[in-house]
């Protein structure tokens, strides 16, 4: 049985999913399927490194988690889970550190994408070969402010003329 909880972030509320001991879902998107049970209680420890992640007092989690991809997808998490706080690496980075031939980079673009743990294994920190920030589940503005907080971004500075 499926149990979860949805804590507030200063990017909106993130749904945390489990079964009790393990996460298996950290999602922006808070639909929770029928038969789900909220209990925010088995999810205490989890809430607190996330608080401590956005205060900017934690880089690195330790939560158990698991997730069920494909040998493919898991080889591709396992490598995007590398990247430290702080950093960036792209898509043909990763391709190549899993040994996939450029022509795979869609798909491990698609592997990213499918990552059922946000923020926690660290998609947001790929990025276009240029630099550019492109898709991430959790939208662009997130992923931004995700970099940014990381620092691995400079602020954005408006300016008004």
């Amino acid at each position: 049985m499926n149990i979860y909880t949805t804590i507030e972030s200063p990017l909106g509320e993130i749904l945390l999913a489990g079964d009790g001991s393990v996460l298996t879902r950290v999602s922006f998107d808070v639909g929770v399927p029928a038969g789900w049970r909220r209990e925010p209680l088995a999810f205490a420890e989890a809430e607190r490194q996330f608080g401590e992640y956005f205060a900017g007092e934690r880089t690195v989690f330790e939560l158990p988690f698991v997730s069920h991809g494909t040998e493919f997808q898991e080889r591709v998490w396992a490598e995007v889970a590398a990247v430290p706080y702080g950093a960036t690496t792209s898509y043909g980075a990763i391709a190549a550190r899993i040994g996939a031939p450029r022509d795979r980079i869609r798909a491990v673009g698609a592997a990213i994408g499918a990552n059922p743990l946000l923020v926690l294994r660290p998609c947001h920190r790929v990025v276009a070969a240029d630099g550019a920030l492109t898709g991430y589940a959790g939208g662009l503005s997130r992923k931004h402010d995700l970099l940014t907080l990381e620092g691995a971004l400079q602020p954005q500075l408006w300016s008004v003329s």
